[in-house]
């Protein structure tokens, strides 16, 4: 049972994944930072539609380190975007 959760569960991610880029591509907005943000929104939505009432599994106690360094990195991106709009000089 614990594996058919795990398979919705990615299975779910893999069509958020699919689909967003797909919709970058005919936006003609694809680039791989858009690419991971909005996978990054679809993997937290999908974890917690997904989430079980009463008793988490092993393996979903083990995506909080995924969605941890997903925010690291989006923090990075956040960060590097707000420089790229900075006058030069200020940092």
């Amino acid at each position: 049972m614990a594996t058919a959760r795990r398979e919705r569960f990615l299975r779910a991610q893999l069509a958020w994944m699919l689909g967003a880029t797909l919709v970058l591509v005919l936006l003609d907005s694809l680039s791989y930072e858009l690419v991971f943000v909005v996978s990054l929104i679809g993997f937290l939505v999908v974890v917690e539609l997904t989430a079980p009432i009463s008793v988490t599994p092993t393996w979903r106690r083990r995506l909080l380190w995924l969605i941890g360094g997903g925010l690291v990195v989006f923090g990075y991106i956040v960060v590097q975007r707000i420089l790229e709009i900075l006058p030069p000089g200020v940092f």
